[in-house]
Formats: C-alpha cells, structure tokens, sequence
C-alpha cells in the first residue's frame, strides 16, 4: 500500500496551490477527482474481490490525513468516497462488482435515514431528501438511509428503534439541490440531495449494522469506527497543515511594534510546541486504538465492544484536539490570519464544521462513557 500513500503525497502540491479554487467552485475541479480516483483514494475500503484495494485501516486514514493537510475540502472528498465504498462490501459480489469495479466510479451519500421505503415486491419505493451529500455532484453511485415502512407504519426492529437500510442507486436519478454555503469545508459540495418515488432493486438495500457480505479483517471492522476516524483523521490533517502554515508565517513575519520576528517570541514558541505536542498525542491515542482493533479483527474476526468505544472515543478526541490546536495557530497569526490569501483563516473554518459531524460530536463522550462504566448501551452505532 506505499504505492497508494505515494501516489496520494505526489498529488499534495496541487490540491494546496488549488485551495482557493476548489473553494470558490463549491465543488472539485473534475479533473482533480480524476487524478484522485487513478490513485485509488475511493476504493480504499471496496474487497478486493469485486475490484476494490481493501487496504488496512491505519493506511486509509495516513492517505485522508495526507489530502487533508493540503486542502480540507479535498480531504473531505477522499474520506467520503473512501467510506462510501464500504456499501460495496454488504452487497451480493455480482452487484457490488457492477457498482465499484470501474476504477474511475466514485461513489457517495448519507447513511442518516432521513428518507422513507416501503417492500414493492423484489424492490423498494424509495423518497427522501438528505442533507451533506458531500461530493455528490462527482459520483456515479449515491447512497441514502431511510426507513422502512408498512403501509404508514416504520417497521421495528429488534432493539425497538425503526429498521432502517441505506439505499444506493445511480447518481443520475437524484436530484442535487444547490444548498452547500458555508463557513467551511466550501469545497466540497455537500449540498442536498433527494429521490422521490424512485424503485431501487432489494439488492441494492443494505444494512449497515448487520453482517457484511465480504470477508476478511476490514470488515469485521466497526463501520461507524472507520467513519468517525476518517472524519477526525480530516480534522487531523487540517490541524497539520496549520501548523505548518503558522512556522511559516512565523518565520517571516515581524509584528508591529516589534523589532523580533514571530518565530523569536518565547510566547509563539512555546504555544507551537504545546500544540504539536497535544496534536500528536491526540494522533498516538487513534494510532494505538487503531492497532489494537485492527491486530483483534485479523486474529479473531469479532471486534469486542470496549475496543470499539476506544476507537470512536479516539476519534472525537482527535478531532476536537485538531479543531483547538488549529484555532490557537490561527490565533498566533494574528491580523495575518484573517486575510482571505492566508490558508490559515480557512483551516480554521473548515476544522470547525469538519466538527459538527454527528460521528465524532460531543455526545459521543457520553455513548462511551456509557461503556467504560458498565452501563447498557446500544451497540449498534459502535
């Protein structure tokens, strides 16, 4: 898998130099996903079997951190179809292969079930709209969650909560509203989404908590884990680049009133080393946890649930560490750093929407605290 990590860092310069444009069209350039999807970015999660990489965890999270450090929206994009591919692997091989062989084919959606289905013989009669449909407008295969129903009634699954599945079908029977402005993440055209009355075949139905088609340690993953660490490993990638980018202002910058560059000041060289320092701790914690589930998962297939608090504790810990971590940068650049041409005035506002997902936000410290007490916790989201 160096291959694809190299071929992710190969691409870096071009999605930094790009920032601005990649913000300003709401969207990426066509020409960039092409260039990301020949690396293997978006396939990173689909089984090998049906045409896919099915790299390891730590190697799909080193290339999101890496696309993300050079630009957050284009990170975003990387863990979004990285993640979406992961439909691909509780789907019938034959489907699945239909879907995600194609080395170009990206795919995206929200497994949030904000739509509706109701069982029309060997289909389902799928409408909805879902909102952060990111990169939609670059997919050929959307997905979207919904819940079933009988008649006007959700149908109830065994932990009491409505059963839900997630839907995928063609991009091109959606319809993308233009919804996506912003503070952050402008890039990465998470507008709206919606399908009404559309027949999606049965087997093009999954359900995420349940047990996947494909073998193998990847999948025996927790899914909801992998998607929180991209989106923190996102956040991590972020904070990086504002690290970077606060030395190298630093370095150049004299203050007002000062005769010291900024690098010379004990008060900017000491806050730099605490936050590389919390950064990299918060990066060691997902690192560790990481290896731990993953060394369970090829040993013995089954993930147990405390490792999987871990790795969804790691993951809004990182990202909410990447988020202080890139705002003190942003505060050491001082005036500096509220001008559009300084990267740092998007980094902190792209980190603090990559924030608000539902994956890695603050309730999340309480499902798991709800785990390291003993407590009784429904599992599935873990």
């Amino acid at each position: 898998m160096e291959q694809l990590l190299t071929s992710v860092t190969a691409l870096t310069p071009d999605l930094s130099r790009r920032a601005t444009e990649i913000e300003r069209a709401r969207r990426l350039p066509p020409d960039l996903v092409k260039r990301l999807a020949e690396t293997g970015v978006f396939r990173m999660f689909v089984p090998r079997d049906v045409g896919g990489l099915e790299v390891d965890p730590a190697t799909a999270l080193a290339a999101i951190e890496t696309a993300a450090e050079a630009d957050g929206s284009s990170g975003w994009c990387v863990m979004i179809g990285a993640t979406a591919g992961l439909n691909s692997a509780y789907l019938a091989a034959d489907v699945a292969r239909s879907m995600f062989a194609d080395p170009g084919a990206v795919a995206g959606g929200v497994f949030a079930p904000m739509g509706r289905a109701r069982a029309d013989g060997d289909a389902y009669i799928l409408s909805g709209r879902w909102s952060w449909g990111s990169g939609s407008a670059h997919c050929q295969w959307l997905g979207g969650g919904a819940v079933l129903y009988d008649g006007d009634t959700p149908r109830v699954g065994a932990h009491g909560a409505p059963e839900t599945r997630m839907f995928i079908f063609p991009a091109s029977a959606a319809t993308l509203h233009d919804t996506w402005h912003t503070a952050g993440l402008c890039g990465t055209g998470s507008g709206d989404l919606s399908v009404e009355n559309l027949r999606v075949p049965a087997s093009h139905a999954v359900s995420l908590t349940g047990k996947p088609v494909a073998t193998g340690p990847l999948y025996a993953f927790p899914v909801f884990g992998l998607l929180a660490l991209g989106v923190a490993s996102v956040a991590a990638g972020i904070a990086r680049g504002a690290i970077t980018d606060l030395i190298a202002l630093a370095t150049a910058k004299t203050p007002q009133g000062s005769s010291r560059r900024l690098a010379e000041r004990p008060a900017v060289q000491g806050a730099v080393a605490e936050a590389t320092a919390q950064l990299e701790a918060a990066r060691a914690y997902r690192d560790a946890v990481v290896g731990a589930a993953w060394r369970v998962a090829c040993a013995d297939g089954v993930v147990p649930l405390e490792t999987r608090a871990h790795v969804r504790l790691a993951a809004t810990h990182l990202a909410r560490t990447a988020a202080a971590v890139t705002r003190a940068m942003y505060d050491l650049g001082g005036g500096s750093s509220v001008f559009l041409s300084s990267p740092l005035q998007r980094r902190f506002r792209d980190v603090h929407v990559a924030t608000q997902h539902m994956m890695i936000a603050h309730p999340t410290y309480e499902l798991t605290g709800r785990v390291l007490l003993g407590a009784r916790v429904d599992p599935a989201m873990l």
